[in-house]
C-alpha cells in the first residue's frame, strides 16, 4: 500500500489531491436552527493528513459522508458546519462546495491555489455514492475523478463500505493511504498478529447480532472476552436467567449458547455482569432527568425493570480482568453512558484501561465518543480508532473494500 509520505516525496505541489476523509460527526440543533458539532474527534483525526498535503503545496479536495441521507440533498445532513470547524482546526480557510460534482464543486476546485483546501458537500447526497449498481457507482466515481489528479484514502470509518469514493475512485487515480489509515492498519495488526498476552476483549453496545462475527473470530485469539451493554442480556438469557424488560435478541440465544460452549472448550474466559443498574424505562437522554436507578443481581432482574448499565460489582470485576492484560481491545459502551445514572459502568471500564499497562485500543464509534464525553484524556490510550464498524470487520477477518482498493 503506497503511503502519503511516498506521494509527497514524488511531489504534490500544484496537483489536485482528493482526500476521502471520514467527517461523519454527530450534530445537534440549536435554538436558532443552526447545527452544531457535539464531538469533533473525527475532524481532528483528519487534520494531519490534510495539513501535510496543503503544506506540501497540494490543492486539497476533501470529501466525506455524514449521516444517512437517501441519495439526495437533505439540509439536516449538510457538511457546512464541518467546513467551519475544519477551517478552525487547520488554521486556514476552507472553501465549501454546495454540491458534490456539480457547478459548485467545479468552481470551488478551480478556485484553489497551491496549499488551499476545499470541502465538497455530503457525498451521500448523490445516489451514485452508495449504489449497489456497479455502473451507477462507477459513473459517479468518474465525475469525482475529473476533479482531481491523485487520491488519498484516509477515511478509515468508511473502508468497510463498497462505495464510489472509497472503492471505485482509487482505481481511477494514482492513490495512496493517508496517515490515519496507515496508523489504523498498523494498530489492528497488533490485535491480530503476534498479540501480546493476556489478550482481553471488551465488547458492549446494544445488539449482540452486531458482534457475533467478531466473537466468532476472536474465540481462537482472545484469552478472555468481557461482555456489557444491551448485548449482555442475551448472554444472561442464554445462561438461563430472566432479564426483565431489558433489551433481548431472543433469536440469538442459541448462537450465544454455542459460543459459550465453544469458549469453554477452547479455554477462553467469558466474563458477564454479576450485577446491573436497572430502570423502569429507557431514560430521556435530552433532559438527563434523574430516573431512580436500581442496582440488582444480574440473575435477579425484576420483571418490570430493564438493565441499563453494568453494576458496581461488575465494574470492579471487569477492572480486575483488565488489570493484568498485555493487550486490550474495547468496542461498545457498558450501558447508556449518555445519561449520568447509567454511565458508571462505562466509566469503570475506561478507567481500568487507563490504569492498565496494556496496549489499549478503543474501537471507535460510541466507545470513542464515551471517552470524550466522560472527560478522559484521549492521549492516554494506546490508540482510539475512528471506525467502529471497520475495526470490527477487520478483526472478523473480512476483506475491507477501501483497503483492498488502496492496495491495488
Amino acid at each position: 500500500m503506497k503511503t502519503i509520505d511516498q506521494l509527497v516525496e514524488e511531489g504534490v505541489a500544484g496537483r489536485r489531491v482528493f482526500v476521502r476523509a471520514d467527517l461523519n460527526v454527530p450534530l445537534a440543533g440549536t435554538d436558532n436552527g443552526q447545527k452544531t458539532i457535539t464531538d469533533d474527534g473525527r475532524i481532528r483525526a483528519a487534520v494531519p493528513t490534510i495539513s501535510r498535503l496543503a503544506d506540501a503545496g497540494a490543492r486539497v479536495i476533501v470529501a466525506s459522508h455524514l449521516g444517512r441521507p437517501k441519495g439526495a440533498p437533505d439540509p439536516q445532513f449538510s457538511l457546512a458546519p464541518v467546513a467551519r470547524r475544519l477551517g478552525e482546526l487547520l488554521g486556514r480557510d476552507v472553501a465549501f462546495a454546495a454540491d458534490t460534482v456539480g457547478d459548485g464543486a467545479r468552481t470551488a476546485v478551480d478556485g484553489l491555489a497551491d496549499g488551499q483546501v476545499a470541502l465538497l458537500e455530503n457525498l451521500r447526497f448523490h445516489s451514485g455514492e452508495t449504489s449497489k449498481d456497479d455502473t451507477e457507482r462507477g459513473a459517479f466515481a468518474d465525475e469525482l475523478a475529473a476533479l482531481a489528479d491523485a487520491y488519498v484514502g484516509d477515511g478509515f470509518g468508511a473502508v468497510h463500505r463498497k462505495h464510489a469514493s472509497v472503492y471505485d475512485l482509487p482505481a481511477r487515480l494514482p492513490h495512496a493511504a493517508g496517515g490515519l489509515i496507515a496508523t489504523e492498519v498498523t494498530v489492528l495488526k497488533k490485535l491480530t498478529e503476534n498479540v501480546s498476552r493476556p489478550y482481553a476483549v471488551v465488547l458492549g453496545g446494544a445488539k449482540v447480532s452486531d458482534k457475533l462475527g467478531v466473537i466468532e473470530h476472536l474465540l481462537g485469539k482472545a484469552d478472555r472476552i468481557l461482555i456489557g451493554g444491551g448485548m449482555a442480556f442475551t448472554f444472561l438469557k442464554a445462561q438461563g436467567h430472566e432479564v426483565g424488560s431489558s433489551m433481548l435478541q431472543e433469536d440469538q440465544v442459541p448462537a450465544v449458547q454455542g459460543y459459550l460452549r465453544r469458549a469453554k472448550e477452547l479455554g477462553v474466559e467469558f466474563v458477564l455482569p454479576v450485577d446491573v443498574v436497572a430502570g423502569a424505562e429507557f431514560p430521556d437522554l435530552g433532559a438527563k432527568a434523574p430516573t431512580n436507578p436500581v442496582t440488582c443481581p444480574a440473575d435477579a432482574i425484576p420483571a418490570e425493570l430493564m438493565g441499563l448499565d453494568i453494576g458496581p460489582e461488575s465494574g470492579r470485576l471487569y477492572a480486575e480482568k483488565i488489570a493484568d492484560a498485555a493487550t486490550v481491545f474495547w468496542n461498545g459502551p457498558m450501558g447508556v453512558f449518555e445519561h449520568p445514572d447509567y454511565a458508571e459502568g462505562t466509566r469503570a471500564v475506561t478507567r481500568a484501561l487507563l490504569d492498565s499497562d496494556a496496549f489499549t485500543v478503543v474501537g471507535g464509534g460510541d466507545s470513542a465518543a464515551a471517552v470524550r464525553i466522560l472527560g478522559f484524556d484521549e492521549d492516554a490510550f494506546g490508540h482510539i480508532s475512528t471506525g467502529g464498524g471497520a475495526s470490527l470487520e477487520y478483526l472478523e477477518g473480512k476483506t475491507l473494500p477501501g483497503l483492498a482498493a488502496l492496495e491495488n
